[in-house]
C-alpha cells in the first residue's frame, strides 16, 4: 500500500494535490490567484522533478493502482522557527474520501522509518482539521510562519514532532 512514488504516478499526484489544495483552501470558491497556484505548481514534471530528485523523499499510498494519499519530504528546507531542525513534511496530502482511515498516519510513519523522526512542517493556521489531527499525532506547535500567494501573507502554524 504505501511505497516510494514512481514516474508512472507524477499525473496521479497532481490531480490528487489540486483536489486536495483547493478543497482546504479555496473556502470561498475558486478564483484566478488559487487557480493560477494550483495550475502552475501541481503538474506532473513538479513531481517527475521530486521523484527524481535526492533532495526529496516521496511515498504514497495506492491501493488497487489508486492513489489515496501520498507524503513528500524535503531533506533541505530549515525549519524557520530558530533553533529547530529536522526533516520537513513539505506536503501530506490524503483525499478528503479517505481521511480517518489511517492513511496519513501510515505515512508518516513511512517518513519516519526512512529519515528518522525528527520532522517539522508548516500548516494554515485556518486548517484546524490539520493542525487538531497533527497535534494528536504527537506533534508540536512551535512557532509561526507565512506563506505568501498574490502578493499576500497567510499565517501558518509551524509544528514540529520529535516523538520515539
Amino acid at each position: 500500500m504505501i511505497r516510494p512514488a514512481v514516474a508512472d504516478d507524477c499525473r496521479n499526484l497532481a490531480a490528487l494535490s489540486i483536489e486536495v489544495w483547493l478543497h482546504t483552501y479555496a473556502l470561498n470558491g475558486v478564483r484566478d490567484d488559487a487557480a493560477r497556484y494550483v495550475l502552475d505548481t501541481f503538474t506532473a514534471d513538479y513531481f517527475a522533478e521530486r521523484i527524481a530528485s535526492p533532495r526529496y523523499r516521496l511515498y504514497v499510498h495506492a491501493v488497487d493502482g489508486y492513489l489515496q494519499g501520498y507524503v513528500c519530504l524535503d531533506l533541505e528546507t530549515r525549519c524557520p522557527v530558530a533553533g529547530q531542525a529536522g526533516v520537513e513534511v513539505e506536503k501530506l496530502y490524503v483525499q478528503a474520501h479517505f481521511k480517518g482511515q489511517g492513511i496519513g498516519s501510515a505515512l508518516l510513519r513511512a517518513a519516519m522509518q526512512d529519515v528518522g523522526s525528527k520532522l517539522w512542517l508548516s500548516t494554515w493556521v485556518h486548517n484546524a482539521p490539520a493542525i487538531g489531527y497533527y497535534l494528536a499525532f504527537g506533534f508540536n506547535d512551535i512557532g509561526q510562519t507565512w506563506f505568501e500567494l498574490d502578493g499576500q501573507q497567510h499565517e501558518n502554524r509551524v509544528l514540529a514532532y520529535a516523538g520515539s
